[in-house]
C-alpha cells in the first residue's frame, strides 16, 4: 500500500460521483496556476476558469465559498478562507494570493491552487464530523456530532466504529455505535449516508476519508471540507474511476525537477528509486539501499544532531541495474555539488546485507556517477563513506576503494563486519575512523589479486581456483580434505511423510540460483552446519560450480549434468527439489 494524499478538489469529485443517490453538490471550479500563468493578465485568466466552469457566472443569489487546495489544515484558523461572497469578490481574493508566497504556522509555501464552491447556509447544530481510516484489521470510522473548525480533539471525543475486512456495516449498527448523540431525526439519513461512504471507500481503494464540516440541512447533505488519501498501486484497478488524479507535494515542498526524474525512472522499472529533497543545501546525503536501512541512516544522523544538516531522503533496492544506479546516483552527485560549503560534504552510500541484489552491479553504476563528477566532488570537498554487504560485496568494495585512488576523491570503505550505522559517527566527524579495518580473507584477495572468474570462483579461505580434475567436488570436500563422508542417513517413512531433520540433504533438479540461495539463507539462520543443498543439476552445461553466500562467506556448490553423477557423489541426499517442467 502506498497512501497518498489527494487535492480537496479531487476526492469531492470522486465522491460525489460514486453516490449519485444522495445528490451531493457537483458544483466546484478548480483555479489553479497554469504554465501559461506568466503573462497572462487577469481577464484571460478567469476566463479560462469560467470557460470550463460557466456555472460561475449563472449563480443569481447564490454565494461562493474559496479556498487554497494544496494540503493545508486548519485553514480557517489560518484566515485562507472567504465565505459567503459573489464570484467578482472570489475573483479579488484569488488574485491577490496565487502565486505569492504565504506563511501558515511554520511553513511558508506559493498558493498555486483553489477550490470554488457554492455557499451552504447552515447553523452550528448542523455540522458533524466524520472520518474513515484504513487499518491492519480493516476500517474504523470515527464520528462526533458536533463539527467545524472548533472541533477539538476528535480522537477523543469521536464514537468509534471497527468493521472487519470482511465484515459489512448496517445502517443499524453505524446508528447505535455513533450517532447516540444526534437527533433522531437526523439517524436515519447520516447512517444510510455513513454505510454507502464506507463501501465507496473501499470499492475505490482510499486508505483515509475526513469530512469536518458534513453538514445536513433537512434531508441534503453537503460536504464542506474534506481530506482525503488514495492507495496510489491501486491505480490499475480503479484508476479509470478516479480519472485524471494527482498526488501533490506537501504545502511548502514544491517538488524538485530531480526528484520528479526519480519518481519517473521508478515507475519505468521493477527496481525502487525514491527520493525526497529535504535541504538542498545540506552538508549530508545519503545514498542508501533498502527501504529499512535508508530510515536507520535517516534516524541515526538526525539522534545525532545533525537532522537540520539532513539534506535528502530516499533509497535504491530491488536490484537495479546499472543504467538506472548510474542516474539515481548522477542525480545525487548533481544536487551536492550545486553549492559550496566551506566545511566540505558528506555522503553516505549505505546498507544492510543484500539478500539478492548484486552489489557489485550497483556498485558500478555508482562508479561511473563519481567518475563523470569527480572534479566537482574534489572541488566541493566532498567525503564519501561506503558500507555494504550481500552478493559480490567484496568484489564491489574494492572496486569501489579503487575508484578512490584513482580520482582522488575521498572515499573510507567498510564491508559487513562494519555495523550497518558505525560510519555515521565517524562520517560526521564524531569519533576517529579505525586505523586498520577487518576484512574477510576474500575481500583481502579480491583487493589484492584479479577479479575471480565466474565458472571458477577462489574457495573461501582464498586458495587457488578449482583445477579441471577437481571439478565435481562440493565446497564441504575442497575445504576438508580427508575428512569421511557421511554415511546416508535413516528416512522414516510414514504414509509417504518424509522426516526432515537438520541433517537433510537435498539435490535441486534446475538451475535455480535464488531458490538455493534462498534455502542457504534459511540454513543458515536456523545455525545448520552445513547447508541443505549438496547439489544442483542442470542438463545443458558440462559439471561446474556456482557461488553461493553462507552467512558473509561464500560456499561452491557443484552443478551436475547428470542426476545419477550427483547421486553417487552425495549418497547422504534423501531429498530431491524438482523444478523441472
Amino acid at each position: 500500500m502506498s497512501a497518498k494524499a489527494i487535492r480537496e478538489f479531487d476526492g469531492k469529485r470522486i465522491l460525489t460521483t460514486s453516490l449519485p443517490a444522495f445528490n451531493l453538490n457537483k458544483r466546484f471550479a478548480q483555479v489553479a496556476v497554469s504554465k501559461s500563468f506568466v503573462g497572462q493578465s487577469r481577464e484571460e485568466f478567469f476566463g479560462a476558469i469560467e470557460a470550463a466552469s460557466p456555472w460561475l457566472t449563472t449563480l443569481g443569489e447564490t454565494k461562493l465559498v474559496v479556498k487554497p487546495d494544496q494540503l493545508i489544515k486548519r485553514r480557517g484558523k489560518a484566515n485562507l478562507l472567504l465565505l459567503n461572497a459573489s464570484w467578482a469578490e472570489v475573483r479579488d481574493w484569488v488574485w491577490e494570493r496565487i502565486n505569492k508566497p504565504i506563511q501558515v504556522e511554520t511553513v511558508t509555501g506559493v498558493l498555486t491552487h483553489f477550490i470554488v464552491e457554492p455557499f451552504v447556509k447552515h447553523s452550528g447544530a448542523d455540522e458533524h464530523y466524520v472520518c474513515i481510516v484504513s487499518n491492519r484489521d480493516g476500517e474504523e470510522i470515527l464520528f462526533h456530532h458536533e463539527g467545524g473548525v472548533d472541533v477539538g480533539d476528535v480522537d477523543a471525543k469521536a464514537k468509534r466504529l471497527q468493521v472487519g475486512i470482511e465484515s459489512v456495516a448496517s445502517e443499524e449498527e453505524v446508528t447505535a455505535a455513533l450517532l447516540s448523540s444526534v437527533e433522531d431525526a437526523r439517524k436515519p439519513i447520516l447512517a444510510k449516508f455513513l454505510v454507502g461512504m464506507l463501501a465507496k471507500f473501499r470499492e475505490l481503494h482510499f486508505v483515509y476519508m475526513e469530512i469536518n464540516p458534513i453538514v445536513l440541512v433537512g434531508d441534503q447533505i453537503s460536504v464542506l471540507d474534506m481530506a482525503a488519501k488514495l492507495d496510489e498501486t491501486a491505480n490499475f484497478l480503479v484508476g479509470d474511476r478516479w480519472g485524471e488524479i494527482e498526488f501533490p507535494p506537501a504545502f511548502g515542498r514544491a517538488k524538485f525537477p530531480e526528484e520528479e526524474f526519480i519518481q519517473d525512472l521508478d515507475s519505468k522499472t521493477g527496481a525502487s528509486l525514491k527520493l525526497t529533497i529535504l535541504n538542498h543545501t545540506g552538508r549530508v546525503w545519503t545514498m542508501v539501499a533498502g527501504g529499512g536501512a535508508s530510515v536507520v541512516y535517516a534516524d541515526t544522523i538526525a539522534d545525532l544532531g545533525y537532522g537540520h544538516e539532513l539534506a535528502n531522503y530516499g533509497e535504491y533496492s530491488g536490484a537495479p541495474s546499472e543504467t538506472h544506479t548510474y542516474h539515481y546516483a548522477k542525480t545525487i552527485l548533481d544536487l551536492m555539488t550545486r553549492n559550496f560549503d566551506e566545511r566540505g560534504k558528506v555522503l553516505i552510500i549505505g546498507g544492510g546485507i543484500a539478500n539478492f541484489t548484486d552489489v557489485a552491479l550497483t556498485f558500478k553504476g555508482i562508479i561511473r556517477a563519481i567518475k563523470e563528477y569527480q572534479q566537482k566532488l574534489k572541488d566541493n570537498k566532498v567525503h564519501i563513506w561506503v558500507r555494504r554487504g550481500g552478493p559480490n560485496c567484496q568484489e564491489g568494495l574494492a572496486i569501489m576503494r579503487d575508484v578512490g585512488e584513482a580520482t582522488g576523491v575521498p572515499i573510507e570503505v567498510f564491508g559487513p563486519e562494519t555495523h550497518i550505522t558505525a560510519i555515521v559517527p565517524m562520517a560526521l566527524g564524531l569519533v576517529e575512523k579505525p586505523t586498520t579495518v577487518a576484512v574477510q580473507p576474500t575481500t583481502a584477495k579480491a583487493i589484492g589479486g584479479s577479479k575471480p572468474s565466474a565458472s571458477k570462483p577462489s574457495s573461501e579461505d582464498g586458495s587457488a581456483a578449482i583445477s579441471d580434475d577437481e571439478e565435481g567436488e562440493s565446497a564441504d570436500e575442497l575445504e576438508s580434505k580427508g575428512v569421511a563422508k557421511k554415511q546416508a542417513p535413516v528416512v522414516i517413512q510414514d504414509e509417504g511423510i518424509v522426516r526432515m531433520t537438520d541433517n537433510t540433504r537435498c539435490i535441486v533438479y534446475g538451475l535455480q540460483q535464488r531458490a538455493v540461495q534462498g534455502m542457504l539463507d534459511f540454513d543458515y539462520l536456523c545455525k545448520r552446519k552445513t547447508p541443505s543443498v549438496a547439489a544442483l543439476i542442470f542438463p545443458f552445461s558440462p559439471n561446474h560450480y556456482l557461488k553461493f553466500y553462507w552467512g558473509t562467506s561464500e560456499r561452491l556448490i557443484p552443478v551436475f549434468q547428470k542426476l545419477s553423477d550427483a547421486v553417487k557423489k552425495y549418497p547422504d541426499v534423501s531429498v530431491l527439489i524438482n523444478f523441472s517442467s
